[in-house]
């Protein structure tokens, strides 16, 4: 009998928890955090959301989870950015990981670092050593050749066997259209099982993915939220439902 996994069900990061042992000036940059000093982290679902206020430290956690899943915290994938491009995370280093599974593939989604990955396929495609075509599974052509958004989605797009997937504000580089199409992507994807995105966002678009699970990081403990009990849901609320 062949047992399937419940598409709701962590296929990989479970959670992750501070270790005090390793942490040696509590005062200082990151673990100085409210959240830091009692973290113990509980991923229960395929799609989990960090909301909160800027410098509630949403991106200080997700880039050191990601290292932690193997992938560069500056961003990109484990498998195509150079090891000058990894950078050492202070707070991955004090926390551990609890992982289902070790994912096969995944990526870490940053503005910054999608540049610098279509600087290193370019590279490639200039390299008369490197065998194929680095564009074949990003459209065809050059990342740089195309809008923030529209590179999110081929990289995105990409990556259909699954993984561990990680992503910084991407509303930052999303139009609300795009915006729109990652949420149902998502959707998709998370509900074939084999997938898991762990996400900051002030998006409220962002936010209405189904079934996620919102952690609200402007209280202590991080506690699950409601999209609608977020202030940037009420922010938005306010400008769009004026008289």
């Amino acid at each position: 009998m062949t047992l399937t996994r419940s598409p709701d069900a962590v296929p990989f990061l479970l959670g992750a928890y501070i270790v005090e042992e390793r942490v040696q000036d509590w005062s200082q940059f990151p673990f100085h955090l409210p959240y830091v000093k009692e973290l113990d982290l509980t991923l229960d679902g395929p799609v989990t959301l960090f909301v909160g206020e800027n410098g509630s430290g949403k991106s200080t956690l997700l880039s050191a989870l990601a290292e932690l899943a193997g992938l560069p915290g500056g961003g990109g994938s484990r498998n195509e950015l150079p090891d000058s491009e990894r950078r050492a995370s202070l707070l991955a280093a004090a926390i551990r990981p609890k992982f289902r599974a070790r994912p096969r593939d995944g990526f870490f989604f940053r503005a910054e670092s999608l540049l610098d990955f279509a600087r290193i396929l370019d590279k490639r495609k200039d390299d008369p050593d490197f065998m194929g075509d680095p564009y074949a599974r990003y459209g065809g052509k050059s990342l740089r050749e195309r809008s923030h958004g529209e590179g999110v989605s081929a990289v995105f797009g990409a990556k259909r066997q699954g993984g561990l997937f990680f992503f910084d504000e991407p509303e930052s580089a999303l139009s609300p259209m795009r915006q729109l199409e990652l949420v149902k992507a998502i959707e998709e994807s998370a509900r074939g099982g084999g997938w898991q995105f762990v996400i900051a966002t002030h998006s409220p678009i962002i936010m209405s993915i189904h079934r996620a699970r919102l952690l609200d990081f402007d209280r202590p403990g991080l506690p699950p939220i409601q999209p609608e009990e977020t202030k940037h849901w009420a922010a938005f609320k306010r400008v769009l439902c004026q008289e």
